[in-house]
């Protein structure tokens, strides 16, 4: 964790110096700066080595969570078993879970790797959901400052809302609008997609 940090605080550091030639008093403060950063980043590494640890234990009900890479904790492989008397159910579908440095204090982001037809996902994957928006007001108006991101989230409790997300899809603000609106208007459609995913996601597992 400490290397991944330093190496990163590091590379910011030489790619300012390069870019932009500073005083001695500037590379004071860019010092401070940046292993500011890097104690954060520790303390991100060692709170999700913690919650790692805590699943592995006591794994919970319609996912399974690990490392994309042994060597990297900020970079997760999540897989989400479609929940139960809903469209999505049967299927196993993966996504990766990354964390930023800076970690509870901003959330990371999701993308399904597999393929999903959902109106609170993107094209490419991405999940929308407030929970992973960052803290304070939404400078759109559709959400409360309460609905996201907050430093008592967990990588259970994001996951289970994702869960949640599958179960009920949002289509009020979408991030797929092609989605939602056969969600709305043309069920029969949106179901046919979604069993398409299903199928798909259980060939690959």
């Amino acid at each position: 964790c400490i290397r991944h940090a330093r190496s990163h605080c590091l590379f910011l550091l030489a790619r300012i110096s390069i870019q932009h030639p500073i005083t001695l008093s500037q590379v004071r403060t860019e010092y401070v700066s940046l292993f500011s950063g890097m104690a954060s980043a520790t303390q991100a590494c060692l709170l999700l080595q913690r919650q790692l640890k805590d699943l592995c234990k006591k794994p919970v009900d319609g996912f399974s969570a690990g490392l994309v890479d042994e060597s990297n904790v900020f970079e997760w492989s999540v897989t989400i078993i479609g929940p139960p008397d809903t469209l999505y159910d049967g299927g196993y579908f993966n996504a990766v879970m990354s964390f930023p440095y800076n970690y509870p204090n901003s959330p990371p982001s999701v993308r399904f790797t597999s393929e999903m037809w959902h109106p609170n996902v993107y094209p490419d994957g991405r999940v929308c959901i407030s929970i992973l928006h960052p803290p304070g007001e939404d400078p759109n108006g559709y959400e409360l400052a309460s609905e996201r991101w907050t430093p008592v989230h967990t990588v259970e409790s994001i996951v289970l809302s994702i869960i949640s997300m599958l179960s009920s899809p949002n289509d009020e603000s979408p991030a797929n609008i092609d989605a939602a609106k056969e969600w709305r208007e043309k069920r029969e459609v949106f179901r046919k997609k979604v069993s398409r995913c299903v199928r798909k996601s259980q060939e690959m597992f």
